[in-house]
């Protein structure tokens, strides 16, 4: 795939689009495909992380040990690793191939660097951001509310 092929990639991955086409293009020149094998791991949980791998064809079982070894399938259009695009973190669950795939591997250093460069771009995500954690406060406060009703006596 060319450099125009992989922009309108990232133009249909929901985090990625709201950057624009230029730093689109930025993330795509810098960025590496990566192929991987079926039934070989991309990475395991608690590893850290400092890049988000795109899934650009096949599929992934992403295993989480924490979750009541919680399995999730995701396919292409999947970022995997958001928050390790602009923090430090370790990976929260295990990402195995389940057939021949291939990502696209943007690593943080690459994606910081975008964001210095376009700061349109980096208070889009910022707002995105903040929108998904005010929506998160409020599942969580809503599911608290739901077990504080339950543990009272009848």
């Amino acid at each position: 795939m060319g450099i125009e092929d992989d922009i309108a990639f990232f133009e249909r991955v929901p985090t990625l689009r709201m950057l624009g086409r230029t730093a689109l293009r930025i993330l795509a020149i810098g960025a590496e495909s990566r192929y991987v094998h079926s039934g070989e791991t991309l990475f395991n949980s608690g590893d850290p992380s400092d890049c988000g791998y795109v899934v650009q064809e096949g599929s992934f079982r992403l295993e989480s040990k924490t979750n009541s070894n919680e399995e999730v399938a995701v396919g292409p259009g999947t970022l995997l690793g958001e928050i390790a695009l602009i923090a430090e973190t370790r990976r929260p669950a295990t990402a195995i191939a389940r057939e021949p795939s291939t990502v696209i591997r943007i690593s943080r250093s690459l994606f910081m660097r975008m964001l210095e460069g376009y700061p349109e771009a980096a208070q889009l995500l910022r707002e995105q951001f903040a929108t998904r954690i005010a929506q998160s406060a409020g599942d969580l406060g809503s599911v608290r509310s739901m077990m504080d009703a339950s543990d009272k006596p009848r």
